[in-house]
């Protein structure tokens, strides 16, 4: 800038510099607000960054909404915990503030949740007997691929954290589900049988992996929260290989398992589960096994976590229904001050570069009691008053 008034003086120019940094530092913070969901389209936080926080739940805690989800990185590698469990928050659903990691990756090599571990699906729930946050998360240790199937958790007196890891589980060690008990003492399987026969059909739904894993625990792969009404809270999760989902009892502090457990579709190959209530039934939506690739969605009713569940079928309609809008369910959200108001939270996963997954919501309505999702480009919170 070029000064030529012989009156400037010393303090006019500080003001002059003084009213720049202003105005660059409001332009800096300029942030895109949105005003509707736009599934499928890049969704930018408040500091206009992409939101990192796939395979996520949320929670919602004093007038706010918060959101954890899986920090993705760049490329192949992405996939696996370099950073941690992610945090954001909203007052709308619309636009979301980025709080940071809420549970980092850990330096030390000994650790269970070192960095290059994989900590998928994240969940919070509070527990109001002793003021916390609880995190439960599927974790795979590293270097062992798929092959653990643990559960970690952690807890912290914040909502946005930082946690504190507590340590992992394979579920209900030493315990048999509700309908094996009682069972299985006597119980012996053909150690020769050949996956996808009607024999190995016939054994998984009478307990085949359940046995095996009785001494260690179950399985744990994809899994989600629920808290009921009377506030006991159920860890959901995929097990058996994959093959059935259990719903398990959590203890009162909300960290650890009571050994009470119910099967859902022994051999059914459901994962992904998302669970929510309604009108006093309980409704999962899940999806199928076929890895990266999306595949048609699954849901299923009760009028009792404990069952028995009743299959809905796809609950997607219209155009690429069969692939679920090539997404994967991880949570179904209620929508604060709105009646009969539920969010479908999905992800598009893209495991050759995981930071560019993108996130599928849409509205559930129903039907005749049962769930039902149709694609929009673009909607609000208003379809709901409709």
């Amino acid at each position: 800038m070029r000064i030529n008034n012989r009156n400037f003086t010393f303090s006019t120019l500080l003001v002059i510099i003084a009213l720049s940094m202003g105005l660059c530092s409001c332009q800096s913070q300029t942030a895109i607000m949105h005003s509707s969901f736009t599934p499928g389209e890049i969704w930018l936080d408040t500091d206009s960054v992409h939101i990192n926080a796939h395979g996520g739940g949320i929670i919602f805690d004093n007038g706010k909404y918060y959101w954890f989800g899986e920090h993705k990185t760049a490329g192949r590698g992405g996939n696996s915990a370099l950073v941690g469990i992610g945090c954001y928050s909203s007052d709308d659903l619309y636009n979301w503030e980025n709080e940071g990691i809420a549970l980092a990756s850990a330096n030390d090599p000994d650790s269970e949740i070192v960095k290059g571990c994989v900590m998928e699906r994240p969940k919070v729930i509070y527990n109001e007997k002793t003021d916390t946050y609880v995190l439960w998360f599927h974790l795979e240790l590293k270097g062992q691929g798929y092959a653990a199937a643990r559960t970690g958790v952690a807890t912290s007196k914040n909502v946005t954290g930082p946690y504190t890891y507590l340590g992992s589980h394979r579920p209900n060690a030493g315990h048999w589900s509700i309908e094996l008990q009682g069972k299985m003492d006597n119980k012996e399987f053909a150690s020769d049988l050949e996956w996808w026969t009607p024999d190995w059909r016939k054994a998984v739904n009478e307990g085949l992996f359940v046995k095996r894993d009785f001494e260690k625990g179950q399985m744990s792969r994809d899994m989600t929260l629920f808290v009921d009404d009377d506030g006991k809270a159920y860890h959901i999760h995929s097990s058996e290989e994959n093959l059935t989902l259990h719903i398990s009892e959590l203890n009162d502090d909300y960290t650890g398992f009571t050994g009470k457990y119910t099967r859902l579709f022994p051999g059914g190959h459901n994962e992904a589960p998302a669970i929510f209530k309604r009108n006093g039934n309980y409704y999962l939506i899940a999806s199928g096994c076929t890895g990266w690739d999306p595949n048609a969605a699954r849901s299923a009713v009760a009028t009792s976590i404990w069952g028995p569940w009743e299959s809905l079928g796809n609950p997607c309609i219209g155009k690429d229904a069969e692939l679920t809008f090539h997404s994967q369910s991880t949570y179904v959200l209620p929508v604060q001050g709105k009646k009969d108001a539920y969010i479908y939270m999905g992800d598009r996963w893209r495991p050759r570069n995981p930071i560019d997954g993108r996130y599928i919501w849409l509205p559930i309505r129903f039907e005749n009691e049962k769930p039902v999702i149709e694609w929009h480009d673009e909607w609000d919170l208003n379809i709901f008053d409709n």
